[in-house]
């Protein structure tokens, strides 16, 4: 039972990528202040759990209600993606008008926490391993998740300004590349073999 609570835990540690998001949050969070910054990550890993969550347990009978395959969530999440980072690149970053102190739900909640990846992840090891283990895995990430969020005021400090900037717009062109990632992944699924 460990052993599949630990390979689930680790796909979707893998999945949710919080090391390759910190500098994302950085980037979305850089102009508020210390107290303003807490809430947002403590509203988004809020509202990317309760997305998870619900995901979870309606995700397979809604994606059948509604006609939707894995393949056209990942396309799209990608696509949302894609749009953010090419923003950040080459126009005002649109950070500066998507994101509020009051509301971390896009780009952070959905979809850099939860997004197609974890999403799917969840979904398959739900079927793979059982409900009980695949959501404790998903629970124990969430809080790793909101703790490295919370401390990363320090890692932000240590990069300082002009390490900031280039760092941004490096997130920004692998965020690009990820997200043309998950639209090609969703293209390849839609082919039939």
């Amino acid at each position: 039972m460990f052993r599949s609570w630990l390979s689930s835990f680790t796909a979707i540690f893998v999945a949710m990528d919080v090391i390759g998001m910190l500098p994302v949050y950085f980037k979305l969070t850089e102009r508020m202040e210390p107290e303003e910054r807490r809430k947002v990550v403590d509203f988004s890993v809020i509202v990317a759990l309760g997305v998870a969550l619900v995901f979870a347990f309606l995700g397979q009978a809604v994606f059948r209600f509604l006609g939707i395959e894995i393949a056209d969530f990942r396309v799209a999440g990608g696509l949302v993606l894609l749009l953010i980072s090419l923003a950040d690149l080459v126009g005002k970053p649109e950070h500066e008008s998507r994101i509020t102190g009051s509301s971390g739900v896009v780009p952070l909640a959905v979809p850099l926490i939860s997004g197609p990846a974890v999403l799917t992840t969840i979904l398959l090891h739900i079927e793979s391993y059982g409900m009980m283990i695949a959501i404790s895995a998903l629970l124990t990430n969430f809080a790793i998740t909101w703790f490295l969020m919370r401390r990363s005021g320090a890692v932000y400090r240590l990069l300082g300004k002009d390490g900031s900037v280039v760092a941004s717009k490096l997130v920004a062109l692998l965020l690009a590349a990820i997200a043309v990632s998950m639209i090609r992944g969703g293209l390849l699924q839609m082919i039939p073999r």
